[in-house]
């Protein structure tokens, strides 16, 4: 199994901007130095997330590492122009010496109809012509194309040309079976949200992922699937990792009442019986991610990569745990195959 370290650059303290953005670089620079294989930088376009910009922040990041893989999660492809989008990444592909996978979406959020005018009837159908314009516009020197929203392109080339030719693209899914479908069509690997709800409904995407796949004639064999987690504490015993992590979750509850939002998951106890959460000792979070494994078989994995209401201490601690007693024995017993190679 591989493991991600991935953040939506959530901002809700008293820090500024610049010490949020500089926090979020410093993690990712932690991940490599642990040892995770790829931080990935979330794209929201609305309050409490100043995520907006994840070519940018993913660009500096490159230059502060070298190893590990970068993500987008998601790159919201139903609100960008898919000619400047491939700009943005095919330059950060270059930057990050060929470090660089995509997860790409529609997004979400109530900012993005004011925004960019994008709606709920037709946020599926631009992240679909999104998507196979980028994909075209990654592959192809010179494109002609038409669609419903953007002008068309006769013989367009497109500047610079891409260091990964292709570039592997996934397909972030939390609900819809547009997303499901659109990866299984081209052959591309899926990443299951995996966080707010139970198990059920999510494994019931990967299950219709891998009919989907099959029925557009792939090998069975070759569906590559990765999933998220709702949270992520580990301590020497279950009684520590709760009794650290027992405010932490009750802030988010007290969250969801301020913001008039129902729970699914009540009590702590309730998130780590039927949730995604992992937060516990390194044995029981071993067993419980094995028991999702066998569910969703996937390969890949993501924690968050921000402290959420850790102290810098606890958070670095619970990630050193992680790498040193988790992972080792999760990428034993579920093996994955490798990223793609940095080279052209």
């Amino acid at each position: 199994m591989k493991f991600l370290a991935i953040t939506l650059i959530v901002h809700n303290d008293e820090r500024s901007h610049t010490e949020r953005f500089r926090e979020v670089v410093e993690n990712a620079v932690l991940a490599e130095e642990l040892g995770f294989d790829g931080f990935g930088v979330g794209e929201r376009h609305e309050r409490p997330f100043i995520s907006s910009s994840p070519p940018v922040v993913l660009s500096h990041i490159a230059a502060k590492t070298s190893r590990i893989r970068l993500f987008t999660a998601v790159t919201t492809l139903s609100l960008l122009d898919p000619v400047r989008a491939y700009e943005d990444y095919a330059t950060l592909d270059h930057l990050s010496d060929g470090r660089l996978e995509l997860i790409i979406g529609k997004g979400n959020g109530a900012a993005q109809a004011q925004l960019f005018h994008v709606t709920a009837e037709d946020q599926w159908d631009r992240n679909r012509e999104g998507y196979e314009l980028f994909r075209r516009l990654w592959r192809e020197d010179k494109v002609t194309w038409e669609g419903r929203f953007r002008p068309s392109l006769t013989e367009a080339e497109t500047w610079p040309r891409p260091l990964q030719r292709p570039i592997r693209v996934w397909h972030g899914s939390a609900t819809s079976k547009e997303s499901v479908d659109l990866a299984a069509r081209y052959g591309d690997p899926l990443f299951s949200a995996n966080v707010t709800n139970p198990i059920e409904p999510y494994a019931e995407l990967i299950d219709y992922y891998r009919e989907r796949w099959a029925h557009y004639g792939h090998d069975p064999a070759e569906a590559l699937i990765g999933a998220g987690t709702a949270g992520y504490y580990a301590a020497r015993t279950s009684q520590e990792a709760i009794e650290t992590y027992r405010p932490i979750f009750d802030a988010r509850l007290a969250l969801f009442a301020k913001l008039g939002l129902k729970p699914v998951f009540s009590t702590l106890e309730d998130a780590i019986e039927r949730s995604s959460i992992l937060v516990g000792s390194p044995q029981q979070i071993i067993d419980k991610v094995s028991r999702y494994h066998k569910r969703f078989g996937h390969e890949v994995m993501h924690l968050h990569a921000d402290a959420d209401g850790l102290t810098p201490e606890q958070h670095r601690g619970a990630l050193e745990l992680f790498q040193a007693e988790i992972a080792p024995v999760l990428r034993r017993e579920i093996p994955s195959r490798p990223f793609p190679e940095r080279t052209p």
